[in-house]
């Protein structure tokens, strides 16, 4: 076989980047395998591992598959979708995770959005926008289907308005968006708090457009007026 230099060049970057570490995690098996084997034919995806929502060692897998994305089928989770969520992200604060259901439960959807899931994505959708939203999620874009993107919103807004009546628009951040916040107040930029936090710059700026969205501001300066205004000390997270 014959390489012009394009070829080999493009072969060449292919090889020397790091592929896209993803989890799998549903409880229907022979889907997982079809799945994985689809995403495995990129050249930029690795499925670096395969488990169900009922899996005693959840947690273990994912914090020692260490993925960049996660995946997960949230139905049969039932009322428990908000609780494993949270579980999953505290156990690897680094991926992204993404909703890849056939639920269709809007309800299930507001919560995932609130809890700082990152993308929606339905098992209808064809393999080649699943791979799109993958890599948009890594880079840090979020994708929700447009028919609930609406109400979403919607909830997220009454949120604020909610949490800015009651006098604590902080009580809508999670732990790692309060200790970005608090890095922000330092005057840290993203890579010193990346650093200190022991997670990647773009996982920083994911948490930063959180913070803005909750707090309805449009900068850092406005969001540190903000977390003063609330009486959020300035302290090293975990102090």
């Amino acid at each position: 076989m014959h390489l012009d230099e394009d070829g080999a060049v493009l072969i060449m970057h292919y090889q020397q980047m790091s592929p896209l570490r993803l989890l799998l995690i549903d409880d229907h098996l022979m889907v997982t395998e079809a799945l994985a084997s689809r995403l495995s034919s990129a050249m930029d995806l690795w499925v670096a591992g395969r488990c169900t929502t009922t899996d005693p060692s959840l947690l273990d897998i994912v914090q020692g598959v260490r993925p960049d994305v996660i995946t997960i089928e949230v139905e049969p989770l039932g009322p428990a979708v908000g609780e494993t969520l949270r579980a999953i992200m505290a156990a690897r604060p680094e991926a992204k995770l993404v909703v890849l259901s056939s639920d269709h439960d809007l309800s299930h959807a507001i919560e995932a959005a609130r809890i700082g899931v990152h993308a929606w994505v339905a098992k209808e959708q064809g393999a080649a926008e699943l791979e799109t939203v993958l890599r948009g999620v890594y880079e840090g874009k979020s994708w929700w289907p447009p028919d609930m993107l609406g109400e979403i919103m919607r909830e997220l807004r009454a949120d604020i308005r909610r949490a800015r009546e009651d006098g604590d628009a902080l009580d809508m951040l999670s732990p790692r968006e309060r200790d970005v916040l608090i890095g922000m107040m330092a005057g840290k930029r993203g890579r010193q708090i990346a650093q200190d936090l022991m997670i990647s710059t773009d996982t920083v700026r994911t948490h930063t457009r959180n913070i803005f969205a909750k707090l309805d501001v449009h900068s850092r300066l406005e969001a540190v007026r903000v977390a003063r205004a609330a009486g959020l000390h300035q302290q090293e997270p975990g102090g």
